[in-house]
């Protein structure tokens, strides 16, 4: 007689199998290849009719190192991640605060707020365009009222960047506090009349123990606006393309320039190479140490 228990080993095994099936399939299509694809691109040279391509190994990753503009970009995604993921997390986390509170017409608070996400980052960058128009835009009408002179936000290297990253903030803070909201209301209101009992004051509450049970959602706030700060380009398009003098020019859109524009695979594929190790290094470090920190283990 056939095992029986070794029939049902198999049989749970190729069942488990045919449920993973579908997800490795599509890991494969959209994850494992592209990324296998991209390594081995980055080892050969820009092709062209007259000259094909030939294996060159790290010649491409030695050209994005004596590249300037490739300096200039990595200190601009350094600049804009920096300034983006903190002020957009503290701005969630506080319109989140409030929006949870009992307050006068909460449930437009809470649309309100979460209104730009709804719209696309091309919509954005138009919407802003009526902000930072020298002469006609919205800041340079309040600044007339006080006699300031005409600025040009998009159009100079010195704010280029930082108005880039205003758009960014304004855009996701509101994505960011849905995800804080929903953690507040799992937030068991029995602590809070604890804490009431106790003589506790509300920031000695929120700092005690809002914040630490915040911890988890804080950490895939993070991530997600790690990966957002490398990813998002389509306002570049609209308010600055890169300049003025690539003052504005992100990781990203230097990407596509190489690939698209310049017509340098290789090159692309070099940096999209080392965005995908840095961002790979610092997932491994939230993960590995910080989320240790942050579930208490």
């Amino acid at each position: 007689m056939p095992d029986l228990a070794a029939l049902r080993r198999r049989r749970q095994a190729i069942h488990g199998w045919l449920l993973l099936t579908p997800t490795l399939v599509m890991l494969t299509t959209f994850a494992f290849y592209p990324t296998v694809a991209t390594v081995w691109t980055s080892l050969f040279s820009r092709g062209t009719r007259r000259r094909p391509t030939e294996f060159v190994g790290l010649e491409n990753y030695q050209r994005l190192i004596d590249d300037p503009t490739f300096w200039l970009v990595a200190k601009n995604n350094l600049i804009y991640a920096g300034v983006t993921i903190p002020i957009s997390i503290v701005l969630a986390l506080a319109m989140a605060l409030w929006a949870n509170s009992k307050i006068p017409a909460r449930s437009f608070v809470r649309t309100a707020y979460f209104t730009p996400t709804v719209l696309p980052m091309i919509a954005a960058g138009n919407l802003w365009l009526f902000f930072y128009t020298p002469g006609f835009g919205v800041l340079d009408q309040i600044g007339a009222l006080f006699g300031a002179p005409s600025v040009n936000w998009l159009g100079q290297p010195e704010t280029a960047l930082w108005a880039v990253c205003a758009v960014t903030i304004w855009k996701e803070a509101g994505f960011f506090m849905i995800f804080y909201l929903a953690a507040l209301q799992t937030i068991p209101p029995d602590l809070k009349e604890a804490a009431q009992i106790e003589g506790a004051s509300r920031w000695a509450y929120t700092r005690r123990i809002v914040l630490p049970l915040l911890m988890p959602t804080t950490l895939f706030i993070l991530v997600n606006a790690m990966i957002n700060s490398v990813k998002l380009i389509d306002h570049l398009f609209i308010l600055t393309k890169g300049g003025p003098s690539d003052a504005s020019k992100l990781i990203l859109y230097y990407i596509w320039e190489n690939a698209f524009a310049f017509f340098d695979a290789p090159a692309a594929a070099a940096m999209t190479v080392l965005v995908l190790g840095v961002l790979g290094a610092l997932a491994a470090f939230q993960f590995f140490v910080i989320d240790r920190r942050t579930h208490y283990r």
